[in-house]
């Protein structure tokens, strides 16, 4: 199902980075994310929801755009 919020994620694992394209057009990148953490993102069900929990105030971050 497609999110309301999230366009796109994407994951860099060799610098642990997943970057965040929300539907608004930010970009997030979030750092020292593990892997297990991307793929929990990409089955859930509520990526906005998954995001709000388990990355945000979690993860530092820096805002692309």
């Amino acid at each position: 199902m497609p999110s309301t919020v999230v366009d796109t994620v994407n994951y860099f694992p060799e610098k642990l980075v997943l970057r965040v394209t929300f539907v608004s057009g930010l970009v997030y990148d979030y750092k020292n994310v593990p892997a297990h953490v991307y793929k929990a993102l990409k089955r859930a069900g509520s990526k906005g929801r998954f995001l709000n929990f388990h990355i945000k105030g979690k993860y530092e971050y820096d805002k692309i755009n």
